[in-house]
């Protein structure tokens, strides 16, 4: 099994739907011991989404920009198993008028709504979780992204914020490396989540994604994307590190559509 005995923290478990959730599931497959982390009133959706996987696991209340919550999550982990090997930051949000054409109008307290939740908090996790992760043989730290390396019409500052996550992915990468903990994003294509739902046009990649993936790509299916976060918080990629893993079917290798093989 490829996570057999591995102990990881799973957060942003909101639907059976989600990438958190398929990759949750899919390590518990692969013979790891799973727990979770929900915040306020989606705590209790959390939990109730907890009792879907193969083994129901315990949920913990964590506010990703909360340090008091981080280090009581990261103190009860600690306590529990005494490392972590894995955790997978799926934890992003920003307020409606950062996107949607809010680019030039959203107030800085917005703005920066968005980046605390969306950015900050990865680091947040490594200086927290990086003592736990050391103690692993292999500590990985996981985070989902969408590709921030061109304008997304209507992600506005959620694409700010993402490419913030892109760069703190590669100096948290160089300040937990030397303790062997390995730090890497995983860059999804379009998915038919929650968090989707909440990005005005996102029913604009429908079809344009599909037609550009030279593999395809099917928005109702998370499988492929966490069957990778799991590869990564494996140890069987230990030299991998400070890397962006695009699990999109190719499209972010295609300037535009190949349909019917003619540029």
């Amino acid at each position: 099994m490829l996570l057999k005995n591995r102990r990881i923290l799973i957060t942003g478990v909101l639907t059976t739907n989600s990438i958190a959730f398929t990759a949750a599931r899919l390590a518990q497959e692969q013979g790891a011991e799973v727990l979770l982390t929900g915040y306020g009133r989606g705590l209790a959706i959390t939990k109730a989404v907890a009792k879907r996987l193969p083994a129901e696991c315990d949920v913990l209340s964590m506010d990703v920009t909360e340090p008091t919550d981080l280090n009581t999550v990261a103190d009860e982990l600690g306590a529990r198993w005494g490392r972590v090997d894995g955790v997978l930051h799926s934890v992003a949000f920003a307020p409606a008028g950062t996107l949607g054409g809010g680019f030039l109008t959203a107030p800085w307290p917005e703005v920066a709504t968005a980046m605390h939740v969306s950015t900050y908090s990865f680091a947040a996790f490594g200086r927290v979780f990086g003592p736990l992760l050391a103690k692993s043989d292999s500590g990985a730290l996981v985070g989902l992204d969408f590709d921030a390396a061109q304008v997304w019409p209507g992600y506005d500052w959620m694409g700010v914020a993402k490419a913030g996550l892109e760069s703190c992915c590669r100096y948290l990468a160089h300040a937990l490396g030397p303790d062997g903990t390995r730090v890497n994003l995983v860059a999804a294509g379009p998915l038919k989540t929650m968090a989707a739902s909440a990005v005005p046009g996102f029913e604009a990649y429908d079809n344009s994604w599909a037609e550009r993936a030279p593999l395809g790509w099917e928005l109702t299916d998370p499988e492929p994307v966490g069957r990778v976060v799991c590869a990564l918080l494996s140890d069987w990629m230990p030299s991998v590190t400070g890397e962006i893993v695009h699990v999109d079917g190719g499209a972010h290798a295609i300037g535009m559509s190949t349909a019917g093989g003619k540029p």
